[in-house]
């Protein structure tokens, strides 16, 4: 059996009742997301991270399928938003940080990848110390139920991710764009391989097709993401504030 973790996750395997883990403590933020420079957001966290990201589409396969994800550095490796004390708090979290150590993964089995997902936990997270998560009788404790909660909204959260963005790629409305920054150090920053909603295209669509788009709850979420392009802004005054003097590497999100 093999299993496939989800962007950037450390080592996972399937989560068992037996397993203890041990719990992030509140305000802390995973050591793998200090250096994530772009991070999923799912279709209800759009118009919340609209007011603090810009989010894009990103493809891994060339176009075949997209991914909304939310920016949070000018360069690789680097997330604005994280210092020693963990996540800014002034600032929408996302869920992708707040369900760690778990999440849900895809498995495959003899070669064929299975359509459901199991719920999974990162395995350096558990150890005999670490907090029991079921009773003896195999119960679910409060914690567990919270938890496991999220992480399956959040699944249906992220299929509902997908539909928006096969919905935007077949009426033809991504287009590619890049983003490059002059911070006031001097330093020059390059963004690539993101993708954003034609504006001109979307206008000229068939009030029929911009109906279905906001029936289906894809138009609101296209205004958000296109309102969140502001941001770039405001991430690159943070940066600005953050960058030693000299040049740094551009940072592709393909």
């Amino acid at each position: 059996m093999q299993i496939t973790p989800p962007f950037a996750y450390p080592e996972i395997d399937t989560l068992k009742k037996t397993d203890r883990v041990v719990m992030p403590k509140a305000g802390d933020t995973p050591r793998f997301c200090h250096e994530l420079h772009v991070m999923p957001v799912s279709y209800t966290e759009i118009p919340v991270a609209q007011r603090d990201y810009p989010i894009v589409f990103v493809t891994a396969d060339n176009g075949a399928t997209y991914m909304t994800m939310v920016i949070l550095g000018l360069k690789a490796k680097q997330n604005l938003f994280v210092s020693p004390l963990g996540w800014d708090r002034s600032v929408y979290v996302p869920a992708y940080v707040r369900r760690f150590p778990f999440c849900m993964a895809k498995v495959t089995v003899d070669n064929t990848q299975r359509d459901e997902r199991v719920v999974c936990v990162v395995k350096e997270a558990v150890v005999p110390e670490g907090n029991p998560l079921f009773d003896a009788s195999g119960t679910p404790t409060a914690e567990w139920q919270a938890l496991e909660k999220l992480l399956q909204e959040y699944e249906t959260d992220l299929v509902r991710s997908e539909e928006l963005c096969k919905a935007v790629a077949d009426l033809d409305l991504l287009e590619p764009f890049n983003m490059q920054a002059s911070l006031n150090s001097g330093a020059t920053l390059q963004l690539t391989g993101m993708y954003r909603v034609n504006e001109v295209k979307l206008n000229e669509l068939e009030p029929a097709k911009l109906q279905d788009l906001a029936r289906k709850g894809v138009l609101s979420r296209v205004y958000s993401h296109l309102l969140s392009l502001e941001n770039f802004r405001r991430l690159t005054d943070r940066a600005a504030s953050m960058e030693p003097v000299g040049s740094a590497p551009a940072a592709s999100l393909q």
